[in-house]
């Protein structure tokens, strides 16, 4: 039963990240004069309450090497986000954020 919880939030969690980067995809060609809805405020939420659950799921047995990089990339999107929460990003934010996004989704399939 364990295991189809885990695997239930781990699901939500690929699904909210999914729609986070085609909330951004779907900024690419306005991102410096779209200002953006709360549907990626949600996304980020979500995607933060269901990762503390996968950690909170797997404790004690917990890769710090990929928990710790993917809170800190996670702390700096959402310092971007609320930097920019009422105007459209600046190209160094909306790169900065693809990257971020893209590197998190990098780390959390790369085996260690």
């Amino acid at each position: 039963m364990q295991h189809i919880v885990f695997n239930i939030v781990l699901l939500s969690h690929f699904i909210c990240f999914l729609g986070y980067v085609f909330s951004l995809a779907t900024l690419w060609k306005t991102y410096n004069t779209q200002v953006r809805d709360k549907k990626s405020l949600i996304l980020g939420i979500l995607i933060l309450v269901t990762g503390i659950l996968l950690v909170v799921m797997k404790a004690p047995n917990i890769n710090y090497f990929k928990v710790v990089p993917k809170t800190s990339m996670f702390a700096i999107v959402t310092a971007i986000n609320i930097k920019f929460e009422k105007k459209p990003y600046s190209k160094t934010a909306y790169y900065a954020l693809i990257g971020l996004t893209l590197a998190a989704a990098c780390l959390a399939v790369w085996r260690m």
